[in-house]
């Protein structure tokens, strides 16, 4: 079944398990207001709600730091969770979040290839919760071939209930996408 916690490495990043140690330079990045002012936890940038969503990160064992290869800094993280193994396996991918200046280039499209290539390596389906207003992650979910489906779930973000649309990316879909690399 899934690794959840694998060290992966890319071009330009590597993904490996976040530790407590890593709290001081994730918590820096997620401490910028401007990443979080679309996003359903909108006070997230705050350290007792990062610290919430930092320890949570840790208990759920599926939490990846995202370092970036040529400064060797945590530039941000993301997650495997939920997993199931009924129907050939599925796993949500989420919870991520890299500094602005990773925004718009490669970035985002490398780290969700290795997590992608790694789960479905093992497992049929990847989804993603999105917040349904959150317009940049909508985007970035169909720059990186998700298609959104009629699911929708409320999740409790920033003391109140907040909807999100779920995107999936199955292997088929993955091998024919824009993140495929044949």
């Amino acid at each position: 079944m899934l690794e959840r916690q694998p060290i992966l490495e890319g071009a330009s990043l590597t993904l490996r398990p976040l530790t407590p140690e890593d709290w001081e330079a994730l918590f820096a990045v997620a401490a910028d207001p401007l990443i979080w002012d679309q996003h359903p936890a909108h006070d997230r940038w705050k350290e007792p709600v990062f610290r919430t969503f930092f320890d949570d990160a840790l208990a759920n064992k599926g939490a990846l730091a995202v370092i970036d290869k040529s400064s060797g800094r945590i530039i941000g993280s993301s997650r495997y969770q939920g997993l199931n193994p009924e129907n050939g396996g599925s796993v949500e991918i989420g919870w991520t979040f890299l500094a602005r200046e990773f925004w718009g280039g490669p970035t985002n499209r490398e780290l969700k290839r290795l997590m992608l290539t790694h789960a479905l390596a093992s497992i049929n389906e990847c989804r993603f919760a999105v917040g349904e207003t959150n317009w940049r992650s909508r985007r970035a979910m169909e720059k990186i071939g998700g298609r959104l489906t009629e699911k929708k779930e409320d999740r409790g973000m920033a003391g109140s209930p907040s909807s999100h649309v779920i995107y999936v990316i199955d292997r088929a879909s993955f091998a024919g996408g824009p993140l495929s690399l044949g």
